[in-house]
């Protein structure tokens, strides 16, 4: 009959190899960093702020960095604090201009300050490998029909996924769905957007996504001249975590 340290060892033994299954079944990320778009509003709903902290920390799970748009208010700044506090390498891309109305409190991570909105969208763009749209407003819209429209005419490749938060893009995905059906977008250009109600399975589909849809022209350099972007601007006292200037409330992205 089997003592009592026997029995013991065996069960160590047996959470050892459960351990090591576990960790064998990991399977490291095709993407070293993605973007997120998303508000400088936390929005109505406490659905949106959740999804923003969810989001980010999926991607501190998947040891991804994030790229965003600097901000450090609203679902900008849940989501960057989040990846920043699990550890996650986090770069900030912002408009000199907007800084006053962007930017509050403790900036987080590496602040890369550019000369205006089209050098912000290009820099997040080089800088990433996917995207990822959030609740937002104007802003984001444009931030993400732009890349959309980037992947149909073959600048990248890169996955772009929709975080349809209490269907809070069914009104979009009922306009692009009119625009198929009136020959405005091909169907296989629908497939561009990657579309999913939680973090989690949006990253699952990104992870397996591969394009379906037909280039209309040859794909080209991120660097190339159209999609150029200048060098991180200085500013004097910008530096991690100090703080910077009070924002204006109500600004919306």
């Amino acid at each position: 009959m089997m003592n009592r340290e026997g029995h013991m060892e065996i069960i160590k033994e047996e959470e050892a190899a459960v351990e090591a299954m576990d960790l064998s079944a990991v399977v490291p990320s095709r993407f070293r960093r993605i973007c997120v778009f998303c508000g400088s509003s936390q929005g109505k709903k406490k659905s949106y702020q959740d999804a923003a902290v969810e989001l980010g920390e999926e991607l501190v799970s998947r040891n991804i960095d994030l790229v965003y748009g600097g901000g450090s208010v609203g679902l900008m700044g849940l989501v960057s604090r989040a990846v920043y506090n699990g550890g996650r390498h986090v770069i900030g891309v912002i408009p000199k201009t907007l800084m006053p109305r962007e930017i509050t409190g403790e900036t987080v991570g590496e602040v890369k300050a550019v000369a205006d909105m089209h050098q912000r969208k290009a820099e997040m763009a080089r800088q990433s490998d996917a995207f990822i749209a959030l609740p937002g407003g104007y802003g984001t819209l444009e931030e993400l029909l732009e890349v959309i429209a980037w992947a149909q005419l073959g600048i990248h490749d890169k996955p772009v996924g929709l975080l349809n938060v209490d269907g809070y893009y069914n009104s979009l995905l009922s306009f692009i769905d009119k625009a198929v059906e009136e020959e405005f977008i091909s169907p296989t250009a629908r497939h561009i957007i990657v579309l999913a109600p939680t973090p989690k399975e949006l990253l699952d589909k990104l992870e397996e996504y591969s394009p379906r849809h037909e280039k209309v022209v040859p794909r080209m350099q991120w660097e190339m001249e159209q999609l150029s972007h200048c060098k991180s601007c200085e500013i004097p006292g910008l530096k991690e975590g100090k703080p910077i200037i009070q924002a204006q409330r109500g600004t919306m992205l």
